[in-house]
């Protein structure tokens, strides 16, 4: 998947993008609202990884201006907001999905599955064509009953 992350401070950004481009995401990493804005107005993501607390342009205002404008990139909110009515708000929204920091890397890129299976009307975490089944949270690929080897970016 192409996600934008939209995260103001570097320690949690370098994290985040660090590990979810070890799950095989392709990762755009910006810092604040505006620069968040641009990038979707500009490039095809498949999911936004959106930070509420952010300069210049909070998160819940850039994903009600998305929405408002006919954007149905997928949005998970990450954010240190913890109040119901804060998880309430983001949902409303339009976000697709909402954590609450300190966020696990690992969980992160599920729920990012998720949002993708969900997009492509599917519930089921394996993709079967034939005899070839894709299993994208276990990284494999098996045809018949014999696995296929594919490289990393594969």
């Amino acid at each position: 998947m192409r996600l934008l992350l939209v995260e103001d401070d570097d320690l949690i950004g370098s994290g985040l993008a660090a590990g979810l481009r070890h799950a095989s995401h392709t990762v755009d990493w910006v810092r604040d609202g505006a620069a968040a804005d641009a990038a979707v107005a500009t490039t095809a993501f498949d999911a936004v990884v959106l930070d509420l607390g952010l300069p210049k342009r909070s998160g819940l205002d850039l994903l009600r201006g998305w929405r408002l404008r006919g954007r149905t990139v997928l949005v998970l909110i990450i954010t240190a907001r913890d109040r119901i009515a804060d998880r309430i708000a983001g949902l409303d929204a339009g976000a697709d999905d909402y954590l609450v920091k300190p966020v696990d890397v690992d969980e992160l890129a599920a729920r990012l599955r998720a949002l993708a299976r969900r997009r492509a009307g599917q519930s089921a975490p394996r993709i079967v064509l034939g005899d070839i089944a894709i299993d994208p949270a276990a990284k494999t690929v098996t045809r018949g009953s014999a696995p296929v080897a594919l490289t990393g970016r594969e």
